[in-house]
């Protein structure tokens, strides 16, 4: 009697590409440098499942439908010829029994949108930091199915781009929200060191990386998480700017800033030096606020502190429709609320005034932040450059947006620019301390 048909596929995985293999999580990511053979490890890992499990059905998805083609649809027909077809009409490669491989493209949100309400077993994403996370949860929805297959989604990603900090927060940093499982997420780093085949078939691309500026030497040959192009704080290093509290001088005098949003209120207890360093000493962030809550939260995480003030964004000073009164009125009217200023929000300006105090002088830089502040940190390493202003920090994603311009308001609020408010594109700023007290009685 014959036994089943074996059928034997070319190709030996090394040790880091093995070990994604035998993944059992939901959520697999794998990467973080630039050579780790993630792309010939995904496909094999699809096509393995394909085989493996009758009528499976599994969509592959990547920025651009011309990434996906060159980058897979095409390699896939050239590694397993005959034991797969093509299906133009479908967009999806089909085998002998039954199971298929959906390729599809996410370029913007509305691209997402085609694929709410549809099911897959498996989901693989190519360069899962081009997406952002709102992207992500959307595909993360329709990993269903009432069949018994396996229901996982397998990722490959490097270091940067617009789902930096989400992939970052998942699988690097491991800090997880409200209803995310931990065991659910698994990542396993590659270098190039990792693959074997790269290294003897193209011996020279390991100095090709090697030959690349610092920040993506760091990101590309190493798979550094915290330096990647298109960082905008690129004076920031946690080796540097994070310290412990321990650290911060005894005769400091505190004020707060915040940047407040339904989405998110970010705020910041800041000590300032008598030499004039600021060390952010504890961070609040909390989401679904009114101003009255954000407010109490507030007087909550001051917890009698001897604050000077509260910087915060100017806006807070425009009179709301629906009550007729300003969310300073709103926020000032809550039993031990600290005075309150408006910030000097001038974006790029602030930037700059924010890169000067990380920047060193005689090694040392003039802000630090303690080691519990996690958000702020994480937010500082991950924030993006505006792609159309390169001294501008991009809006995108929001979340990362608010500590850090909680931390622009608390440095614009020191010192007073050397020229008018509505002149910026002479920017420079001194060191004259900006006059507070002008403020507290607004």
């Amino acid at each position: 009697m014959r036994g089943p048909k074996v059928l034997k596929i070319s190709g030996k995985p090394n040790p880091r590409q093995r070990e994604f293999f035998a993944s059992r999580a939901k959520y697999t990511a794998y990467g973080g440098a630039r050579g780790g053979g993630k792309s010939w490890a995904l496909r094999r890992k699809l096509v393995g499942l394909c085989l493996n499990y009758p009528s499976i059905k599994c969509l592959l998805i990547r920025r651009s439908y011309g990434e996906l083609k060159s980058n897979h649809l095409n390699q896939m027909i050239l590694e397993y010829p005959g034991i797969l077809d093509f299906s133009e009409k479908e967009k999806a490669i089909v085998f002998r029994n039954g199971s298929r491989i959906f390729f599809g493209y996410c370029s913007c949100d509305r691209d997402v949108l085609r694929y709410q309400g549809q099911e897959y077993d498996v989901i693989a994403i190519d360069e899962a930091t081009q997406l952002t996370e709102y992207q992500f949860s959307i595909f993360c929805a329709s990993l269903r199915g009432v069949n018994e297959f396996p229901k996982r989604m397998y990722l490959t990603c490097n270091p940067g781009g617009i789902g930096h900090a989400w992939v970052k927060r998942l699988f690097i940093d491991r800090d997880f929200k409200g209803g995310e499982n931990p065991l659910d997420y698994n990542f396993i780093p590659a270098l190039v060191y990792d693959n074997e085949v790269l290294l003897k078939s193209d011996p020279s691309y390991v100095n090709q990386l090697k030959s690349l500026p610092k920040r993506l030497k760091d990101a590309w040959l190493y798979g550094r998480w915290d330096v990647f192009e298109g960082q905008f704080f690129s004076e920031f290093n946690e080796d540097v700017h994070v310290i412990e509290r321990n650290f911060i001088p005894k005769n400091t005098k505190r004020f707060i800033a915040f940047d407040y949003g339904f989405d998110m209120l970010a705020a910041l207890i800041i000590a300032k030096s008598e030499s004039g360093d600021l060390f952010v000493e504890r961070e609040l962030c909390v989401s679904n606020l009114t101003l009255g809550e954000a407010a109490e939260a507030i007087v909550r995480f001051i917890a009698d502190l001897p604050i000077e003030y509260a910087v915060a964004s100017p806006d807070l000073w425009n009179r709301r429709q629906d009550s007729g009164k300003s969310g300073f009125e709103i926020m000032r009217s809550v039993a031990k609320m600290p005075q309150m200023i408006p910030a000097d929000d001038r974006r790029i300006p602030g930037w700059r005034v924010l890169k000067e105090y990380l920047s060193l002088r005689e090694g040392k830089p003039r802000l630090y932040i303690v080691s519990g502040c996690t958000n702020l940190i994480s937010s500082m390493q991950a924030l993006l450059c505006d792609p159309d202003k390169i001294e501008d920090a991009a809006n995108e994603p929001h979340y990362l947006t608010h500590s850090p311009e909680a931390l622009r308001y608390a440095v614009m609020s020191r010192f007073e620019p050397a020229f008018d408010r509505e002149v910026d594109h002479n920017f420079k700023f001194s060191l004259r301390k900006t006059p507070i007290q002008s403020y507290l009685d607004y």
